[in-house]
């Protein structure tokens, strides 16, 4: 049980517990936020609904292997309600009425891995001095393709922007070859399937990524401005092309301390046949 729980920060809003499902629509690349249909009031918060988040949120796996027990969430516990009510803004969910899949999803997966990032980024600037300029602290998230990298990165840099932090986001798939590059690879390997298509080891732009990532890190200076490479999966009927560098989003430094710039990929490491 949450520890001496009387509500004292005012947020005035109550945690439920409710199986029924709700709208689980929203699209990370459009950044639409819908309504939050949430309970407001000046009355103390009911204890056992706080207490059921409390304890929900200490149930979670990665609470111990960030290095939180369950008196710090206690300490905290204004900040995981405002960050899961702002959540279920940004995906357009009822956070009265979450079903367990998407609590699971926001208080054991999104919520902590923003908290280990902090501390990441906390312990990355302790590392330089005063007066010592502190790159971007890069942060890779690495797992098989549709495993939900690009929606979790989504909610990553919305956490950092509510909380005063820029991150600047990219993708290993923004790095694909064009469709041009991409056909001559393929007609180069006549056979090998893996190479007909983008996707696996071989396909991607190499000395773009490095210059990319490069430029990133040094992005220290006040006015310095870059764009970051985007693809277009849509183009030639779902074969794909990088996007015309126009509608590249653009970046400016400098990426203050406590800012990052994460890296989704699912293939790094892996050598093409």
């Amino acid at each position: 049980m949450l520890p001496h729980l009387s509500n004292s920060s005012g947020s005035g809003y109550s945690w439920m517990q409710d199986k029924s499902a709700s709208c689980d629509n929203f699209s990370p690349n459009g950044r639409k936020q819908g309504p939050l249909n949430a309970v407001s009031s000046k009355e103390i918060a009911q204890v056992s609904s706080v207490d059921d988040l409390y304890e929900f949120i200490c149930s979670g796996p990665l609470i111990s292997k960030i290095g939180l027990t369950s008196e710090k969430v206690a300490e905290s516990i204004d900040k995981w309600i405002e960050y899961g009510l702002r959540l279920c803004r940004l995906f357009q969910l009822n956070q009265l009425s979450l079903n367990e899949a998407q609590k699971i999803r926001i208080y054991h997966y999104y919520i902590p891995v923003f908290l280990w990032c902090e501390q990441e980024i906390s312990q990355h600037s302790s590392k330089f001095k005063e007066e010592e300029e502190i790159p971007p602290l890069v942060i890779g998230f690495s797992a098989p393709q549709g495993c939900g990298k690009t929606t979790l990165v989504f909610a990553l840099e919305y956490l950092f922007k509510i909380t005063g932090r820029r991150a600047a986001t990219i993708s290993i798939d923004d790095f694909y070859l064009t469709a041009e590059e991409q056909a001559k690879l393929r007609d180069s390997n006549p056979g090998n399937l893996l190479l007909e298509f983008r996707g696996n080891a071989g396909s991607h732009d190499l000395p773009l990524s490095v210059e990319t990532l490069t430029a990133l890190s040094k992005l220290t200076k006040e006015g310095v401005k870059m764009k970051l490479p985007r693809y277009d999966k849509s183009a030639y009927s779902g074969r794909g092309d990088r996007a015309d560098p126009s509608e590249w989003p653009e970046v400016e430094g400098p990426l203050p301390v406590g800012s990052c710039f994460y890296l989704e990929q699912a293939i790094s490491g892996f050598l093409f046949i």
